[in-house]
C-alpha cells in the first residue's frame, strides 16, 4: 500500500469512528431525578422504570437503588430514549418492597412519574409516563406518606 492509499484508509477510519461515536451519544438519554420530601434519612430509594402497561408495577424494565443520605436526593439514570412509567419507593427497612398495612395503605413513602396519584390504588400507567429524549431530562418527584 502506498502513502496515498494509507492516508485514504486512515481518513475513512477516522470518519467512520466519528460517525459511530456521535450515533452512540445521540442514542442515550439521562434522567436527572430530583426526589424530595424524604421523611427519614434511613433505608434506600428504589426507582423502577416500566415500558408498557402489561408490566406496570410487576416487572421493571430497569431499576436503581440508592442509600438515603438526605431528605432530598438527586439521582442520575441512563436509559435509551423513550417513554417510561416511573415509580419511586422509600424502602425504609431495606426489604426491597413497599410495605403496607392490613388495608393495603402504604406504610412507606412513594411517588410516581409526574407526581401522579391514584384513587384507592396506584395511578393509571399513562399518567406516570415520562418522556426521555436523547440528552438530559430533569424530573422532580415529591414522596407521599400516609
Amino acid at each position: 500500500m502506498n502513502q496515498i492509499q494509507k492516508l485514504k484508509v486512515s481518513i475513512a477510519a477516522y470518519f467512520l469512528l466519528a460517525a459511530l461515536s456521535s450515533t452512540a451519544t445521540a442514542q442515550t438519554a439521562k434522567l436527572e431525578l430530583d426526589i424530595t420530601n424524604i421523611k427519614d434519612v434511613k433505608g434506600s430509594i428504589l426507582v423502577s422504570f416500566f415500558k408498557d402497561e402489561s408490566t406496570f408495577l410487576k416487572k421493571e424494565f430497569q431499576g436503581k437503588r440508592a442509600a438515603v443520605n438526605a431528605n432530598s436526593m438527586k439521582l442520575e439514570i441512563d436509559l435509551p430514549p423513550g417513554e417510561y412509567s416511573v415509580s419511586v419507593i422509600h424502602d425504609e427497612n431495606d426489604n426491597g418492597e413497599l410495605d403496607s398495612n392490613f388495608m393495603g395503605i402504604p406504610k412507606e413513602g412513594f411517588a410516581f412519574g409526574n407526581n401522579a396519584l391514584g384513587t384507592f390504588g396506584p395511578p393509571d400507567f399513562a399518567k406516570t409516563l415520562v418522556k426521555l429524549n436523547p440528552g438530559t431530562t430533569k424530573h422532580s418527584l415529591a414522596l407521599k406518606y400516609y
